[in-house]
This record gives C-alpha cells, sequence and structure tokens, in this order.
C-alpha cells in the first residue's frame, strides 16, 4: 500500500507522508484552559490535530476569559499537574512536548522535574506573560524559575519581541526598552536554550520579522506580510505547530518554516466569533476542501 496524506494540511505544506496504518506521532502540551477556543489548551489541540498529531495535554491552570481578554486565573495543585502527565507519561510515548502558561512557581517546579526525565525529547516553550490585552499571567518569581529550571532544558523557547526583553534583561528591567533582539537573544541562548525564535508582531515594523538564533548567532530572519486585525493565540499556533512538525522527525530549521507557513494561513483565515479579537482558523484547509466540494455539487447539478 502506497503512503497517503495524514491530513490536507499537510499535504498543502508538503511536509509529512504516513503509511495509512500508521499511528500519529503524540505531543504533550502543559497550558492553561481558554473557553473561547482561542489560545492555551484548546488551542494547542486544534493545532496538533491538524498537523497530523495526537493531543496529549496536561491542564495547568483554568482561565475565565473571552475573546476581549483575561479576567482571572486559577492554577491547578502542584500535585493534579505532576499526577496527570506522570499518568499519561507511563502510558503514551510522547515525541514532543510543549509549554504554555503554567499557573504557579509550584507548577515550573514540578513540570522541570517531568522534562529531566525525558532529556531527548524535544522541549518547546511558549513563555507568556500577558494576554493579548495586556492581563498579567506571570509573574517575576515565575520568570526566575523558568530561567532557572526550564530554559536550560529547552530545545526551543519562542518568546515575543516584549517578553524576549523582558525575559533577557530580568535584572536591570532600566535597559529593556532600550536593548537589541540580537542583545535579548544572546542574553537568552545564554540562559540554556538550544535555539531562541522571536516573534516580531509587537514591533512597529511594515512586515513581521520572525528571527531563528541558535549558536551562539542569527541563523535566519523570516518575513511576513503584516495582517489586519488582532488576533487572540497566534503566539500559542505558532510554537504548537513547531512542536508537531518536530514530532514528525523535521529539523528545527524546517520545522520553524513551516510552522510560521501554517500559523500565517491561520491568521489569513482567522475569524471574529465574539466582540473581541480574532481567532486563528487552524482547521483553515478542511473548510477549503468543503468549499471546494461545495462548489463542485453545484457546478454538477447545473451542468444537468
Amino acid at each position: 500500500m502506497g503512503s497517503i496524506p495524514i491530513a490536507r494540511s499537510i499535504d498543502k505544506l508538503k511536509v509529512y507522508d504516513y503509511m495509512a496504518n500508521q499511528a500519529p506521532p503524540s505531543v504533550l502540551t502543559f497550558a492553561g484552559t481558554d473557553p473561547s477556543g482561542g489560545a492555551g489548551l484548546q488551542a494547542d489541540i486544534l493545532t496538533f490535530a491538524s498537523i497530523g498529531c495526537h493531543p496529549l495535554s496536561v491542564v495547568t491552570a483554568i482561565t475565565v476569559q473571552d475573546t476581549r481578554g483575561v479576567d482571572s486565573v486559577l492554577a491547578m495543585d502542584a500535585d493534579w499537574v505532576n499526577d496527570q502527565a506522570r499518568a499519561i507519561l507511563e502510558d503514551v510515548q510522547v515525541s514532543a512536548f510543549k509549554l504554555g502558561i503554567l499557573g504557579s512557581v509550584e507548577n515550573v517546579a514540578v513540570i522541570a522535574e517531568i522534562m529531566a526525565d525525558y532529556p531527548d525529547v524535544p522541549l518547546l516553550i511558549d513563555p507568556i506573560l500577558s494576554s493579548g490585552r495586556g492581563d498579567d499571567l506571570s509573574n517575576d518569581d515565575m520568570m526566575d524559575a523558568m530561567i532557572e529550571l526550564l530554559f536550560p532544558q529547552a530545545t526551543l523557547i519562542t518568546p515575543n519581541s516584549l517578553e524576549a526583553r523582558r525575559f533577557a534583561f530580568a535584572d536591570d528591567s532600566d535597559e529593556v526598552a532600550l536593548t537589541s533582539l540580537d542583545e535579548s537573544a544572546a542574553r537568552l541562548l545564554a540562559m540554556g536554550s538550544e535555539y531562541v525564535l522571536i516573534t516580531g508582531t509587537h514591533e512597529r515594523t511594515l512586515e513581521v520579522t520572525n528571527t531563528l538564533y541558535g549558536d551562539n548567532k542569527l541563523i535566519k530572519a523570516y518575513k511576513w506580510e503584516r495582517l489586519p486585525g488582532n488576533y487572540h493565540g497566534s503566539g500559542c499556533t505558532m510554537t504548537s505547530a513547531i512542536a508537531a512538525c518536530m514530532a514528525h522527525g523535521l529539523s528545527m530549521e524546517d520545522a520553524v518554516a513551516e510552522a510560521q507557513e501554517f500559523t500565517w494561513q491561520t491568521l489569513k483565515h482567522g475569524f471574529r466569533p465574539g466582540m473581541g479579537q480574532f481567532i486563528p482558523d487552524r482547521m483553515f484547509w478542511a473548510r477549503d476542501e468543503e468549499d471546494a466540494v461545495v462548489n463542485s455539487g453545484e457546478a454538477s447539478s447545473k451542468s444537468h
């Protein structure tokens, strides 16, 4: 039997082929819930599935939020986080880890212990500090814990430009607004992460520039058309897409390139289900297919 694409999104991106009887790779996210489905746990699950991975999840926090912003966050007890993760990891082989909102210092510590037991599995961290509206989702103690316990284990961290500066100059806040992204990346790499991808949506530029760093140097800058509107969950989508691509065996550079294409398409096809921000359409390729089927059927009926 020949190989078949496991999803039209993958076929469009021309990345992977899988045998019909082969199980998809599993990716595990540690994240907070988002009732709007725009970001967090729900965004990760949609992204993993869209790129042909089996989604696994550990709830680190429960949020009260809508498409406009976050009203409150309830961190899960660290023991519950540990038990959720250990149970699934004893049962399922995981091909990549993705970390989002972690909820508390205690959760950071227990997740770091878990990650230390799986050093050969790619670890991707989206170091979220605030929501798109600016609601705080982390504090200084959590930042310090992530820098000390998680960044040294990371395969890739994906801060936006504001987060990159804050993490890089956590001990010198007066320098945050003055530093270049190259200098921020150098400091983040020195904290132990193998790669750093700084996203440029918050920069005042005509195009969005995302920059990949590794091996103490700039590897590549990717430029994308800046789309109109504000989007809820673009960062979650990007990091989850990279994790999914790496779970399929792509190299870091290939995974970053393909994930950016996927993410840009989700934003281009984004929709506004509520009164707040637009949400990326992670299943854009499925709706393209549905439209083609509908149009084909209409054309066929008209020709008879």
